[in-house]
């Protein structure tokens, strides 16, 4: 179990992007959690298997139609032991 924190730089808001990046988490068994924040960014919490925070880590360097991510800062984290996968 392992646990990153995003936060995602660039046109993230109002493209779909924590909508993506939710789907992708569920579709991976990933708990945690996405929000946009005031400065523009969005900041996401991924906890699971090494492979599956991996997938959805590379997920959101991609970003969905119509966002365009210019870069993703990567911080590792002490698992928390979250349950399921919620937006903000």
């Amino acid at each position: 179990m392992i646990r990153r924190r995003l936060i995602v730089h660039g046109r993230v808001q109002g493209v779909g992007f924590r909508w993506a990046i939710a789907r992708a988490a569920d579709s991976r068994g990933v708990a945690g959690w996405v929000a946009n924040r005031a400065d523009g960014t969005v900041e996401a919490v991924l906890e699971g298997r090494r492979e599956a925070v991996e997938s959805v880590v590379r997920s959101a360097e991609q970003g969905p139609r119509g966002a365009r991510v210019e870069r993703v800062q990567v911080t590792e984290e002490e698992p928390e032991g979250l349950r399921g996968f919620g937006t903000r």
